[in-house]
């Protein structure tokens, strides 16, 4: 008996340290990856869409590219698109069909406010709120009572009509000198309140979406960087849509 009960206290003190040992080191760090203090406190396009997220995400990484190099990966992606750079093998394990691109594909560079970028066979996936070629491109809306913002039925496994889910998703180019930009990646959502929809967002979609989103910035940085030594960018349609006032007075 005494055994069992050490062996029991020996795991809680385990699952003790390790809970402590996310919340203050690892949780941290994976919210903010890549990224300096600026870059995380700056305001981009697309944070006014959540005012009082409970969950931000701001990660970044440098590329030796040029933006213009850079932004056709952004344009493309999607599922049935370009992909989404990431693991493939994990997304198909889910039955979701992505193949990430390794090369430009011209019929998918004419992005448009509205579009919506697809992440499953259904089409479901977020639609696109602003887009300034070369510069931002900010996904997102609000899903509630199982119907998103983009008309594509989104099981938010809650039917009731108070449940909701807001979310933002910017990617915002900063060119750092002639030869090389920061990607800036910025994930903001807010949930309904309940502690089912807290616990799913914080023990599963937070440290899965960083697995995922740290692997998609890899991935475009290697894609970008190749283009910026073997070929020519190809330029995708321009949008009338502009970034907010303070961001163009920014640039």
């Amino acid at each position: 008996m005494s055994h069992i009960f050490l062996t029991l206290a020996a795991v809680m003190a385990f699952a003790v340290v390790a809970l402590v040992a996310y919340l203050e080191a690892i949780r941290p760090w994976h919210l903010r990856w890549g990224a300096t203090d600026e870059e995380t406190k700056r305001p981009l396009p697309g944070d006014d869409m959540v005012l009082l997220p409970k969950l931000q995400a701001t990660h970044a990484i440098t590329i030796h590219a040029t933006a213009e190099k850079i932004w056709p990966w952004l344009v493309q992606m999607g599922q049935g698109r370009g992909g989404l750079y990431s693991y493939d093998w994990l997304e198909n394990l889910l039955g979701l069909d992505i193949h990430s691109a390794d090369h430009i594909l011209p019929e998918y560079q004419r992005l448009k406010v509205g579009d919506v970028i697809p992440l499953e066979p259904g089409g479901t996936g977020p639609p696109v709120v602003a887009i300034w070629p070369d510069r931002a491109l900010v996904l997102g809306g609000e899903l509630r009572g199982g119907v998103g913002s983009s008309g594509s039925p989104f099981d938010l496994r809650d039917k009731n009509p108070e449940s909701y889910m807001t979310c933002s998703w910017v990617f915002f180019l900063q060119p750092v000198n002639g030869k090389a930009t920061r990607l800036i990646e910025r994930f903001r959502l807010d949930w309904s309140e309940g502690w089912k929809d807290t616990l799913a967002n914080r023990a599963i979609l937070e440290p899965v979406s960083f697995i995922m989103e740290r692997k998609m910035l890899l991935g475009i940085k290697r894609r970008a960087e190749m283009l910026a030594k073997f070929a020519a960018p190809v330029r995708a349609e321009p949008s009338e849509q502009s970034l907010p006032v303070e961001e163009r007075k920014a640039s």
